[in-house]
């Protein structure tokens, strides 16, 4: 689902704030020659942002070229947590880039090897080994991959079942969309793995039956057996919602993966690193997962993700068979960890979380003036959303105008997700303040006032 925002200039009011400003039309004429290159030479999926040619970025803020700033709800999708552009982590990646090693395949780096230590000592005890890789799909693609062959190892042939959920996300290559439960997005592959199945997630919303009982159900009506499933991989909050689990949900969960010998996966890509009010979005369940994905806001600039989980899951193979061209990029290890520590020494986490209230206070504002229309809405910490509905049903073009109106008063969202793409997503980067957040929701309330007047 998706579709493009107009490229046609259009005047819009004035807006001169603290943490805003927008005193040209948009998009800036200026700024057309560059949406047009990238029509011309680019596939249309890229389309589906705000025409925003983005000139810089700091801290919460979003600059383009024509005197134009936007307060950012996006981190350009959950990746900037310790904003845009910081001070440490542009500093490690000039150094980095001044001692002249930009790239080193796998062969050993001192940057590697810090960063795989750090991130074991913010992972639970137990998950003591790390896998760096590039982008969030492959993280998931390597979890299916070490669960797999896990499930051979102890269960023969027929121990090769994955569990994922209804309406899941979990990267867009063939394995992670597969393992996803968003049907559209996965109709070119055609011959479906039909080992990979699929249970209903608990959001209390689209599924109004939370118990355990559903998961059970899904297996049981796919022809799979406790005995023949290898792992299951569950967000950890699904990002359409967002939308947790039950905490007793999560813990049956857990308990039957142990009891089975099957591989529990969290796909913490965009939950991880202070995101949710803690470190790691699980920690609300109280249970731990054999595998951590993660990714986007590791570094909160360049390209780099994770496999953190168990050393005798993580061992399984030999020297070569699990190596990747830019496994561990020394300039990406050198950003994460200047990220990392950014994260830890603000305790952008707890922010988060005393942040959550407010933010909630201002949805459910929203919700009671027009509950027919926000179907939905949730938040943890600093990530939320609005699930626009008509007539009960997922209403793409509210969401995708409200994010429209939004771009001319100066507040970014990236485009409308979920399922249906009915989801306007909140995202700002951890550092963001209460008065710029008071800002956000004051314009987003007023942007959803004027698109259903």
């Amino acid at each position: 689902m998706g579709k493009e925002f107009s490229n046609i200039p259009r005047e819009v009011p004035r807006v001169e704030t603290r943490f805003r400003k927008i005193v040209t039309a948009l998009p800036h004429p200026d700024s057309l020659p560059t949406l047009e290159k990238l029509r011309q030479f680019e596939p249309q999926s890229m389309r589906g942002q705000p025409p925003l040619v983005w000139a810089r970025a700091e801290d919460i803020f979003v600059y383009d070229n024509y005197g134009n700033q936007w307060l950012d709800w996006s981190s350009g999708v959950l990746v900037t947590n310790a904003g845009h552009g910081a001070r440490e982590v542009r500093q490690a990646i000039i150094d980095q880039v001044d001692q002249c090693l930009l790239h080193n395949y796998v062969f050993p780096s001192a940057e590697r090897a810090e960063l795989a230590e750090a991130l074991v000592k913010v992972a639970p005890g137990e998950l003591n080994k790390v896998f760096l890789l590039t982008t969030g799909s492959e993280a998931t693609e390597c979890a299916i991959k070490l669960s797999r062959a896990h499930g051979l190892k102890i269960g023969g042939q027929k121990k090769i079942g994955i569990v994922g959920y209804e309406r899941g996300f979990h990267g867009r290559t063939m394995g992670a969309q597969q393992a996803g439960g968003m049907a559209g997005q996965k109709s070119w592959i055609v011959n479906l793995d039909p080992a990979i199945v699929h249970a209903p997630f608990p959001d209390g919303f689209w599924e109004k039956n939370t118990g355990f009982e559903t998961f059970l159900a899904a297996i049981a009506q796919a022809g799979l057996k406790p005995e023949e499933i290898a792992g299951v991989l569950m967000e950890t909050y699904q990002g359409v919602g967002p939308d947790f689990a039950p905490i007793s949900y999560v813990k049956d969960l857990a308990a039957w993966c142990k009891q089975h010998n099957v591989i529990l996966i969290f796909d913490e890509v965009q939950a991880g690193f202070g995101r949710t009010g803690k470190f790691w979005a699980f920690e609300h369940y109280g249970v731990v997962p054999d595998l951590i994905c993660c990714g986007k806001g590791i570094s909160s600039s360049l390209p780099l993700s994770a496999v953190i989980g168990r050393a005798a899951i993580m061992d399984q193979f030999p020297p070569g068979p699990m190596t990747s061209t830019h496994t561990g990029n020394p300039v990406c290890c050198v950003a994460a960890l200047a990220s990392l520590k950014k994260i830890i020494r603000d305790d952008l986490a707890g922010n988060a979380a005393r942040l959550e209230p407010l933010l909630l206070d201002g949805l459910e504002q929203i919700h009671q003036k027009h509950p027919r229309e926000v179907g939905h809405f949730s938040a943890r910490g600093l990530v939320g959303g609005m699930q626009m509905v008509q007539a009960g049903k997922p209403d793409h073009d509210l969401a995708h105008a409200i994010i429209e109106k939004c771009f001319h008063k100066g507040l970014l969202f990236f485009s409308p997700v979920g399922a249906w793409g009915q989801t306007v997503k909140i995202a700002p980067p951890l550092t963001i303040t209460r008065e710029a957040m008071l800002e956000g929701l004051s314009v987003l309330s007023e942007a959803v006032d004027e698109c259903l007047a």
